[in-house]
């Protein structure tokens, strides 16, 4: 992931093949931009009064973009979609947030608000907000299911807010391990950690870290095959359990591993464990790791997540706090 505007943020591969991209626009992407959001406002269904965004123009669009920043997605070289943000009344919003109708259920918007959301994660933001209308409950419920929840009203609109992950720069392993060992320091018997990320972002590493730092028996590595490990304490604190769901279809499947009889006494580590895993406990810490466009750079962004009441931002942010560089 980068701040430079001339390139991209992230690149997924949509179900049929085609590279999705998206990135920071310039001043010069307005006319595509306004393109964008009257084609997605155009194809919504018309309830109440006319969609503020119909009246934009490139004027306005542009001064957006200079006082803010917005957020292209490409399918191949085709616009496919947008998000605006900037802050108004003291907080961190979204706007304009559209795609275009050939695009829309494959996963476009799901990708792109996600990237948004992290790439605002890592310029500092704690916080994000939105105005969603009261007469479209099912977009509402839409942007219930990425962490948003209401708080409070705006004339006719809902406002729908969220917190924002912890993001942490990583520069290389031993630094991802040096981050686990932090981590380390605020897990206990009961917790469930759910680590995500491509093939080689570097989920192990940080799992090594974390057992490092909880003073359990190793080898810690990836148990591909096996499923599972338990890694005992060589202490009096907790073991740590290490699952791979990589090759797991379901919480059925997941559950035929017998978790949990060790759940309440160990530190349960699930990789590829997103869609599988939250089911194990209330509360969960989410850790998805994403590398950079660029293949040749070895720099990660982690991004920590606390659900339930376990979780405070505040612990989060404090435990990583700083460089991420291997402790002495």
């Amino acid at each position: 992931m980068t701040h430079d505007a001339a390139r991209e943020l992230a690149a997924a591969d949509l179900p049929d093949g085609r590279e999705l991209t998206v990135r920071l626009a310039t001043v010069a992407d307005a006319p595509v931009a306004l393109e964008v959001i009257h084609a997605a406002f155009l194809a919504r269904p018309v309830v109440g009064e006319k969609p503020e965004a119909l009246a934009d123009d490139l004027g306005s669009v542009r001064a957006r973009i200079e006082h803010g920043t917005g957020y292209l997605a490409f399918v191949g070289d085709e616009p496919a979609g947008l998000v605006m943000t900037a802050h108004q009344q003291g907080a961190m919003r979204l706007g304009r947030v559209g795609v275009l109708p050939q695009f829309r259920e494959q996963g476009v918007a799901s990708f792109l608000v996600e990237v948004v959301l992290e790439h605002l994660a890592t310029t500092g933001e704690e916080r994000v907000q939105l105005l969603a209308r009261k007469e479209f409950p099912r977009i509402q419920a839409w942007w219930g299911r990425h962490g948003f929840s209401p708080a409070g009203d705006e004339g006719n609109c809902v406002v729908m807010a969220r917190s924002l992950p912890v993001a942490v720069e990583v520069p290389d392993a031993d630094a991802m391990r040096a981050l686990g060992s932090r981590l380390a320091d605020v897990l206990r018997a009961g917790d469930l950690v759910i680590a995500t990320g491509d093939l080689g972002a570097g989920k192990t590493t940080l799992t090594q870290g974390i057992g490092a730092g909880l003073g359990v028996s190793g080898p810690v590595i990836s148990p591909t095959f096996v499923l599972s490990r338990v890694h005992p304490s060589l202490g009096d604190g907790p073991a740590l359990v290490h699952v791979d769901a990589y090759r797991l279809g379901s919480f059925a499947e997941l559950e035929d591993i017998d978790l949990d009889a060790s759940l309440d006494d160990s530190v349960t580590l699930v990789e590829w464990g997103a869609g599988v895993a939250e089911g194990l406990a209330d509360g969960r810490l989410d850790i998805d790791i994403r590398r950079g466009i660029d293949p040749d750079d070895d720099t990660r962004w982690v991004f920590l997540t606390g659900v339930g009441e376990r979780w405070t931002r505040d612990e989060l942010a404090a435990v990583t706090a700083g460089p991420a560089k291997e402790d002495t």
